[in-house]
């Protein structure tokens, strides 16, 4: 198993980005993570509706799809993608993420897809660029299918993009195997320095 980078050098704040694909875990290892007073969530937005228990400006922000293309043509994103070749846009705003960056006292924590994540260090925007990857292809349809908030052919949608995305996984500074979920929360945990 490959853990890239595991480097001894300190890192004290600034931007986290946590991806992976769909199912891997990222979403449950950035809840503990923003539960640290030091760390703050950002928010990405999507034309996508809210699934239960969702609120617009806590999960995302929620918009329809001419106000983020309009948001496109004037610059306010920093990335954006049709993320699963369904129509649904989702991105990351500029002001959103400078604000969020500007305090090196703090970490600003994303969780977005893999190819916006490849974005933003195209753009280079410095960081810690976290890979969380399920142990193996079978594990992760399992746990999309358990989720039960797609349907059949949603999934396959979702496995195929998700070869694609480990093939990526090198291109990042940690890559953190999610087949312990306490295991992995801790991993990344004492990667960031928050224990």
């Amino acid at each position: 198993m490959n853990r890239k980078n595991d480097s001894s050098q300190a890192f004290s704040g600034g931007l986290v980005v946590i991806s992976g694909p769909s199912g891997s875990g990222k979403t449950t290892i950035c809840r503990k993570i923003r539960s640290y007073a030091c760390v703050e969530m950002s928010i990405s937005a999507t034309t996508r509706p809210p699934r239960p228990g969702e609120e617009d400006g806590r999960d995302y922000f929620f918009m329809s799809e001419e106000a983020f293309r309009k948001g496109i043509a004037e610059g306010e994103f920093v990335e954006y993608n049709e993320v699963f070749g369904n129509g649904v846009l989702y991105g990351s705003l500029k002001k959103e993420l400078e604000r969020g960056i500007a305090d090196r006292s703090r970490y600003y924590l994303m969780e977005i897809d893999v190819q916006g994540a490849l974005n933003l260090k195209d753009l280079d925007y410095e960081g810690r660029y976290i890979f969380i990857q399920p142990p193996d292809m079978e594990e992760l349809e399992g746990r999309l299918t358990s989720r039960r908030t797609e349907d059949r052919n949603e999934i396959r949608k979702r496995l195929e993009k998700s070869a694609w995305e480990m093939n990526q996984a090198e291109k990042y500074d940690k890559i953190i195997i999610n087949d312990d979920l306490e295991r992995a929360i801790r991993e990344t945990e004492e990667y960031l320095g928050l224990v």
